[in-house]
C-alpha cells in the first residue's frame, strides 16, 4: 500500500492519482468471490467494484495513519480507544 501511496506522489506526471490507482488495483486488493461467481449481475458487480475502489482510495490517502508504527503498537497492546 505504501508503494502505491508513493506512485500517487507522481500523479502529475503520470495522472495515476489514488482514484485511478484504486479504480485499478481494489479488484486484486480486495478480491470478491462474489463477483467472481456467475450469480452476480453486471450492474451488482460494477457497484461492488465501485465500493471497494472507495475503500482502498480511502487507504492511499490516509497511508501513514493506517500503517504508522504508533497506531500498530495502540492495537498490538490494546491500549486505545476508538471514541
Amino acid at each position: 500500500m505504501r508503494h502505491l501511496a508513493r506512485l500517487a506522489d507522481y500523479c502529475s506526471i503520470t495522472n495515476m492519482h489514488t482514484k485511478n490507482l484504486a479504480i485499478v488495483w481494489a479488484p486484486n486488493l480486495l478480491r470478491s468471490k462474489q463477483i467472481e461467481s456467475a450469480c452476480f449481475s453486471g450492474t451488482a458487480a460494477f457497484m461492488e467494484v465501485r465500493i471497494q475502489s472507495v475503500v482502498v482510495e480511502f487507504i492511499l490517502n490516509h497511508v501513514d495513519v493506517l500503517f504508522s508504527s504508533k497506531l500498530s503498537s495502540v492495537i498490538r497492546d490494546g491500549a486505545g480507544t476508538w471514541l
